[in-house]
């Protein structure tokens, strides 16, 4: 007789979780949307020149493999049957480029991730091609042309990578986001691996027409991008392949969604004009437009939100990006060594409660939405001798919230609509104090669920609910109610609008600090030896040392 524990836990969906700073594998129920069990693995990253940002796709799939393993002993030892696992969904971070050999299995460079700006020179070259009164690109994906997406990534592999180049002419070559290799990895690799994506993916490539939901040859050849090296495109939920190997092989994976998009799901935001803000190495602020695509006029994307099902319509979604959001808490703590650990950053700024007028623009990847400016770096401007490390840890919070308010306003330009509320997740909604800023900067109220892992959760909703498995409805009705915290704004409108302004005006400062040729040639300029361009404009004529930053003597 079944272990009643067992019994009653009933069918399980996992989710991979493979993001720019860790990897996750989380089990939930699909009768309850319950975390069962979870396990991360944090990544390395790799900065080979001044701007540029790479990974180790091993690394990145062997993480996946350690995080499946590790979470099925840990559900052993809870004594629940890794059995009930019927489906694995997959959610990554988006744009980040591979390619491999399809014949040995290994990549044939490192990971380019999206934060990468080595391209930028590919794009100014490839933006003269684009004539002055029809830009197709944009009209064709939804996006800017930008060091941002895979095309420009893969497109510099293709100049600059020999084996890259001795691959695509021997046929040998395959190119995918993180989703299509882990994808194929986990269905056989080379021995009859899937090699796929899904349509929220696709659409961040900009090879992919958001229209037809199609590879797009016009766009492939203006990027000049070979069609045989491109997955091939499915729907978000559907069965992909199966688990060919460890300790849930046999599982199918049936679900596949770019993180934000996963995020969107897992916020049940279904209904059009629902948003959800999230917070990780980035900040990525979603709103589901429905079944129509609506284009920007304030430098927001558009993009595909889902497609669940292949028999199901797509849904689109505005987009406003911030590069940085989460990696600023990871610099301050591995660049400056103002804090030992990312939860230390609350108690700092906890500690003084204000910035005293210290601004910071955390630009180290030029500006995303609603800029788009990539000549602009990081700066921290505002410093008096008064200022310290808990006041830069508060300026670095508040950076956060300023850029979200920058894309709402966008949203709000384009739908129409003001949000009256923000829903929130991510890895950095666990700071209260983040929490309580972004609401008093918005100046609205922001709703933050109780279990935040939707990106995770919004995987395992697809995958679940694939034709095939089927044990997870997406029914209105069917759907669990998250436990929400509520965060109200604690501060008047008219100080707000003060502190917002004057935010505006450091960004302003931050704009125009590299050229083109330093960024992709990678040559060092005059201030080179500060870590990803990082300046310091103080209202004194002085510099102040990261020693004294950090309160050190």
């Amino acid at each position: 007789m079944a272990d009643p524990k067992t019994a009653a836990v009933g069918p399980l969906v996992g989710a991979v979780v493979q993001g720019t700073n860790s990897t996750r594998f989380l089990v939930f129920s699909s009768k309850t949307a319950e975390l069962l069990s979870h396990h991360k693995v944090e990544l390395t990253q790799e900065f080979p020149k001044e701007g540029w940002v790479e990974q180790d796709p091993k690394e990145i799939l062997q993480s996946v493999y350690e995080c499946i393993a590790r979470t099925c002993e840990k559900l052993d030892e809870m004594n629940i049957d890794i059995s009930n696992i019927k489906a694995v969904g997959v959610s990554n971070q988006r744009e980040t480029t591979v390619i491999w050999d399809k014949l040995t299995g290994e990549p044939l460079y490192n990971a380019v991730v999206w934060l990468d700006l080595r391209t930028q020179t590919t794009v100014e070259d490839l933006g003269k091609k684009i004539p002055g009164n029809s830009n197709f690109v944009k009209s064709k994906t939804g996006l800017p042309l930008s060091t941002y997406f895979s095309a420009v990534k893969l497109r510099w592999m293709l100049d600059n990578v020999r084996n890259v180049q001795k691959a695509v002419e021997e046929g040998r070559a395959l190119f995918g986001t993180i989703d299509s290799w882990l994808i194929w990895s986990l269905t056989g690799g080379v021995n009859g691996g899937v090699h796929c994506t899904d349509v929220t993916n696709a659409s961040r490539t900009m090879l992919f027409n958001i229209h037809s939901l199609e590879w797009d040859k016009e766009l492939c050849d203006f990027f000049e991008i070979p069609m045989d090296l491109l997955p091939n495109v499915f729907s978000s939920s559907e069965i992909y392949g199966l688990i060919k190997t460890g300790a849930l092989e046999g599982v199918p994976i049936s679900g596949c969604l770019g993180d934000q998009c996963a995020a969107l799901v897992g916020q049940m935001c279904f209904q059009e004009g629902q948003a959800k803000n999230t917070y990780g190495t980035g900040c990525f602020l979603l709103c589901n437009t429905g079944r129509k695509c609506v284009f920007s006029e304030h430098g927001l994307l558009t993009t595909v939100a889902y497609k669940l099902g292949r028999e199901k319509p797509a849904y689109y979604a505005l987009e406003g990006s911030v590069a940085i959001a989460g990696a600023v808490i990871r610099w301050l703590r591995d660049n400056l060594g103002i804090i030992e650990t990312s939860g230390d950053i609350e108690k700092l700024a906890k500690e003084v409660g204000t910035s005293y007028g210290c601004y910071f623009v955390p630009a180290f990847s030029g500006l995303y939405a609603p800029y788009w400016e990539p000549s602009a770096r990081g700066i921290l401007c505002g410093l008096t001798q008064f200022t310290n490390k808990c006041h830069i840890a508060f300026a670095a919070l508040e950076a956060v919230c300023f850029q979200t308010r920058e894309i709402l306003e966008a949203m709000n330009h384009d739908c129409g609509i003001p949000l009256r509320h923000l829903q929130v997740d991510g890895g950095m909604t666990d700071n209260k104090v983040l929490m309580q800023l972004q609401a008093d900067i918005l100046h609205i109220p922001v709703i933050k669920p109780f279990m935040p892992e939707t990106t995770a959760l919004g995987a395992a909703m697809a995958a679940g609910a694939a034709e095939g498995v089927s044990i997870w409805s997406l029914e209105p009705q069917a759907l669990s109610v998250l436990r929400m915290e509520r965060f109200e704004p604690q501060i008047q409108a008219t100080e707000s609008e003060i502190r917002y302004a004057t935010w505006k005006k450091a960004v302003m400062k931050s704009m125009g600090w590299v050229t083109s040729q330093s960024s992709e040639s990678g040559d060092p300029s005059i201030f080179s030896s500060m870590p990803l361009g990082f300046f310091i404009v103080s209202s004194m004529v002085m510099l102040i040392g990261a020693r004294y930053i950090s309160g050190m003597p």
